[in-house]
């Protein structure tokens, strides 16, 4: 059976569509209206009142700042190790190769592909092994080894759409390496190391099994949540912490679509 390219989907793929879509973003619509409630120790649908107060609340608390800040400072380092490390193992995955080649790609992605959990239990074990003391950089260490593969895997696709001719040119007008890399190589992989430094940012700053079992005695954002679910003294607070976090997540992954939308198209134009 052959479709025209302007015939539309039937209506059960439209209907599954929407219903998929209804499944997964509805409970954020929740999480908003339960951060409004005037009711603060349990969830009632509907809400008996709605009030802005929690705002505020979550707004003077000192401990919801502490674990912001420190997840902020952890998903900033975490980023920029990751932008590092995942573009030069891309380069060099792309540049050489050798023998057993795919199976460095496989080991470079394997953490991304794991449940968190298990790679945390490996990272814990590894410290322990090692002697050393959980602290601030073993989280660090913890998200970086799955936001690398978020940086890797966008600047790797990037580097095969490079057209050799571009790097040879450069060679054969004199430019060094270093010049090539500035001049050339860089301004082509520039949007996508910028969407995947954002992605990986947001995929550190919400990540709370690794911190879990590295973190110590400090507290992440995420940590702090899973506290105040257990032990709950203002539920509505929680949801306001809740609304802040899926605004710094979704605001990153906004503009890497943004950024990256259309490059393939312009840099296939050009070649």
């Amino acid at each position: 059976m052959r479709f025209s390219k302007n015939s539309g989907s039937p209506l059960s793929i439209k209907l599954a569509t929407l219903g998929g879509l209804l499944f997964l973003h509805v409970p954020f619509g929740f999480i908003l209206l339960y951060a409004f409630s005037t009711e603060d120790k349990s969830y009632q649908f509907p809400p008996p009142g709605l009030t802005a107060k929690w705002f505020a609340v979550a707004w003077s608390r000192q401990d919801i700042w502490d674990a912001i800040g420190l997840s902020v400072r952890i998903a900033a380092i975490s980023t920029f190790i990751a932008m590092l490390l995942g573009t030069l193992a891309a380069a060099a995955i792309y540049k050489r190769k050798f023998f057993g080649r795919e199976t460095v790609s496989l080991l470079i992605i394997l953490p991304i592909a794991l449940p968190g959990i298990i790679t945390g239990i490996s990272l814990r074990s590894a410290f322990n092994i090692g002697h050393i003391p959980f602290s601030f950089w073993t989280i660090v260490l913890g998200h970086a080894t799955f936001c690398i593969v978020v940086v890797y895997n966008n600047a790797l696709a990037r580097f095969r759409r490079i057209s050799s001719s571009l790097i040879e040119a450069s060679m054969d007008l004199g430019a060094n390496g270093f010049q090539t890399f500035r001049y050339v190589i860089l301004p082509n992989i520039a949007t996508a190391l910028l969407a995947g430094g954002m992605l990986a940012f947001a995929l550190s700053f919400d990540e709370v099994i690794v911190t879990t079992f590295t973190a110590g005695q400090q507290t992440t954002l995420p940590i702090w949540m899973l506290t105040e679910l257990v032990r709950p003294r203002q539920r509505p607070v929680t949801n306001v912490v809740a609304v802040f976090i899926i605004a710094v997540t979704f605001i990153p992954i906004l503009v890497a679509y943004y950024v990256t939308r259309g490059t393939e198209t312009v840099e296939g134009a050009g070649k």
